[in-house]
């Protein structure tokens, strides 16, 4: 295990970038050659790169609760939200506050702590990052799609569907509101500048506690749609306005290292670089390969993703590890480090940190994908046993090792294989349900609820917005 206490020194400071729908093909040391990524590479280079690493969930909302707490989606009542995928505007679910999170856990063991960018874990003041262990926060509450925006004909108008279901939103979103704490600090903010106002955030916090442990959580909401960015990184970008959101993450990277540096804090610092989810589509500008499938599906093209890992003099640098880990994984590897202490209740992750200082992992580490509250797929090992996509019972076996773009099904050529990885489907039902099966697993916790939800913000045609209404047409 890596002691955040070796040799007397102070509890490591952690900063975690998260990405917004950033793929697995979309970094230079993941292969890309469409985007140009040079801070993050050298963070690589610097650090341990994983190839197998796994988000809990291929969408946003529950890979988001699934991070922070170190639970599957199902357990932290994160699996469905009044059977919609995600939270949306003034919806009455979002994350309980019983639950503990990386940040509540830290702050406890005497961080300082920081949430900047996307939450998406609830819009209700009960939810908001604040109540979740958060010193302070800035940014947005949920997805940057969800603000008012053009709405042509023929696109999914997702505000009529929601009042239509008696989710308190009208018939288009409410103004998209940027947040100060708990309060409303902007409306329709200019989402080309949103990147750089949360690198100065960033930067803000980091001086303002570089002389104690901090926790700095910077989630972008870059590469999501719409995708709005600098003038500066469009003319350099050889892949359109993805590609720029990609240096503009890229950039923010290099402002982070760069102030570490500065105030002498590279050697005390953890910076962990990852994503929440697949890449969308490729004809977006986005890449998984060479992994199959896309954002809300379970090939691993939808939660594998990029993590990579900088701790310097702790964390072997130029290392890639084909350990299967997830973000699950994360709160008791920062409890190992951080000398904190872990929740009184279930969680799912692991510590990792044996794995982080060089050593080998569980070779028969089981994963499971689920989709919403029901089952899809285990991996055990190499081995990954699809049992349903969709509504629809499958069972394909795919060698996660040999054929990473899951193309040839081998479930006849390994009936043993087939039969072991089916038990432990079964053992993670008997805990944490299948909806689709009709299976209430008894782990599960319930979501926060309040009895009243309402918008955060409403329109009103005499405010002096930024934009009164967002004119890209591309939606998240």
């Amino acid at each position: 295990m890596i002691d955040g206490m070796i040799d007397g020194m102070r509890q490591p400071n952690i900063v975690l970038i998260n990405c917004d729908d950033l793929g697995y093909g979309d970094l230079g040391c993941y292969g890309s050659e469409r985007n140009d990524t040079p801070t993050i590479d050298r963070l690589a280079a610097e650090g341990m790169r994983f190839t197998d690493f796994y988000m809990a969930s291929p969408v946003c909302s529950p890979s988001r609760g699934a991070m922070l707490t170190g639970c599957y989606p199902p357990r932290i009542g994160f699996g469905s939200f009044d059977g919609l995928p995600v939270l949306f505007p003034g919806q009455r679910l979002g994350l309980d506050t019983d639950e503990t999170t990386l940040a509540s856990m830290l702050r406890d063991a005497g961080y300082a702590t920081q949430h900047v960018g996307k939450w998406h874990c609830g819009d209700q003041p009960e939810f908001l990052p604040t109540r979740h262990g958060f010193d302070r926060s800035f940014g947005i509450p949920y997805s940057n799609d969800m603000g008012r925006q053009r709405m042509p004909a023929g696109m999914p108008n997702w505000p009529k569907k929601l009042a239509e279901m008696g989710i308190a939103i009208a018939d288009e979103y409410p103004p998209l509101p940027l947040l100060l704490d708990d309060e409303v600090f902007e409306q329709q903010p200019d989402q080309t500048s949103l990147t750089a106002r949360f690198a100065a955030e960033s930067v803000r916090f980091i001086r303002e506690h570089h002389d104690r442990p901090f926790f700095l959580y910077l989630a972008h909401i870059y590469v999501h749609l719409p995708i709005y960015v600098q003038q500066r990184f469009a003319d350099a970008s050889r892949n359109g306005a993805y590609g720029a959101a990609v240096a503009s993450i890229d950039w923010t990277t290099d402002v982070i290292l760069t102030e570490l540096r500065r105030l002498g804090l590279d050697d005390d610092t953890i910076v962990i670089f990852t994503s929440d989810n697949g890449s969308r589509a490729r004809d977006e500008g986005g890449s998984n390969e060479p992994l199959r499938g896309v954002k809300g599906e379970t090939w691993d093209g939808g939660l594998r993703v990029p993590f990579i890992v900088r701790w310097p003099g702790r964390v072997p640098a130029g290392t890639v590890c084909s350990e299967v880990a997830s973000a699950i994984d994360l709160l008791p590897t920062f409890a190992a480090v951080a000398d904190a202490d872990l929740p009184d209740r279930t969680i799912d992750g692991r510590d990792i940190s044996p794995v982080l200082a060089g050593e080998e992992g569980d070779p028969d580490r089981v994963f499971a994908y689920y989709r919403g509250n029901a089952l899809a797929a285990v991996r055990r090992g190499r081995w990954k046993l699809h049992v349903a996509r969709g509504d629809e019972t499958v069972e394909e076996l795919y060698d996660m090792v040999g054929d990473v773009g899951e193309t040839t099904d081998v479930a006849a050529d390994e009936p043993a294989v087939v039969v072991a990885l089916s038990a432990i489907a079964d053992e993670i039902r008997d805990d944490l349900g299948d909806d689709r099966l009709g299976i209430d697993g008894p782990g599960r916790r319930a979501a926060g609820v309040v009895t009243d939800p309402s918008p955060l913000t409403t329109y009103d045609p005499d405010h002096p917005y930024y934009a009164n209404e967002y004119d890209l047409i591309d939606r998240g």
